[in-house]
């Protein structure tokens, strides 16, 4: 496992203890694999989910006339799981900084994109600047923590990785245009083409537990996208934020958020591949290095 905390060593050894005697072939195997593979990304969610449970706790049981407002509350339970990730090694200081990034990136546009109307928290409690709690740029945070902690879990390696300074620029364009496009053209159709023109060959490696799967990395990325709008519904739902067309009462978010979380996430996944540049797989390098040797 990369780069993986102390806890998760140990997490792993004990793992592989428990698995040693599994069978390699068959059904059996198969539904090993899979488990393992579910329990993975749980464990990488942790963060996400923890403050998720925190967000629809708090419209489940928070009582209204507390002296603390619930958005405060909100922030505290944030502050106090980011802690435990670091205290209980789930973390390391180094991704540490990339969240920071995350958080800092998302309130920003959080700040923005509150002002223009497009969404809107309760005003309530006094951990928040402007219309904006805190606990809001954690649900960024979140989806970082989700994205280098999954690199690590699976071992992740890509074939035909972009170049990461193409990438950086159209990150830096879908960041702009989540601005631009409230004065100016919206040019999320053309942002969408680059993307799949940049990633279209990527293929992603992935280790699961004795087997490595390969994907097409535009299709975990739609993937992921899916997944962070359902968590979305569940927000909205626990009335964390809502939408204009939610004012009146809970509805699904609309389907074209889709879209928004995904080239968001391209951001995301730019911001992670600086600091953990992306690997060619082990087993792809041995081949090249196979093919090169003298006969």
């Amino acid at each position: 496992m990369q780069r993986a905390t102390s806890l998760e060593r140990r997490v792993d050894a004990i793992a592989h203890q428990l698995l040693r005697g599994a069978p390699a072939h068959g059904i059996r195997a198969g539904l090993i694999e899979f488990g393992v593979f579910v329990l993975k990304q749980a464990w990488a969610c942790i963060f996400g989910a923890a403050l998720l449970v925190a967000i629809v706790a708090a419209r489940l049981w928070y009582p209204d006339d507390a002296a603390l407002a619930r958005n405060d509350a909100l922030t505290i339970a944030a502050v106090l799981i980011q802690l435990a990730m670091l205290a209980f090694r789930l973390e390391s200081g180094r991704e540490l900084w990339v969240i920071v990034l995350f958080h800092i990136t998302g309130t920003v546009m959080e700040l923005f994109k509150t002002d223009v109307g497009s969404w809107a928290y309760a005003a309530d409690g006094f951990l928040r600047i402007g219309g904006v709690p805190l606990f809001s740029g954690f649900m960024y945070a979140a989806v970082g923590s989700y994205m280098v902690r999954v690199y690590r879990l699976f071992d992740l390696g890509f074939e035909r990785y972009p170049r990461r300074w193409m990438t950086a620029i159209l990150a830096v364009a879908i960041y702009v245009n989540f601005f631009a496009h409230h004065w100016w053209w919206d040019a999320r159709w053309v942002l969408l083409v680059g993307v799949v023109l940049l990633w279209l060959p990527t293929v992603m490696h992935a280790r699961v537990w004795r087997r490595t799967i390969r994907l097409p990395l535009l299709a975990v990325f739609a993937g992921v996208a899916v997944f962070i709008y359902l968590a979305e519904n569940i927000g909205t739902w626990a009335g964390a934020w809502a939408y204009p067309d939610q004012a009146e009462g809970w509805q699904p978010v609309s389907p074209s958020k889709l879209t928004s979380w995904f080239l968001l996430m391209i951001i995301s996944v730019v911001l992670v591949a600086w600091v953990y540049p992306p690997q060619v797989p082990a087993a792809l390098l041995q081949r090249g290095q196979a093919a090169q040797a003298p006969v």
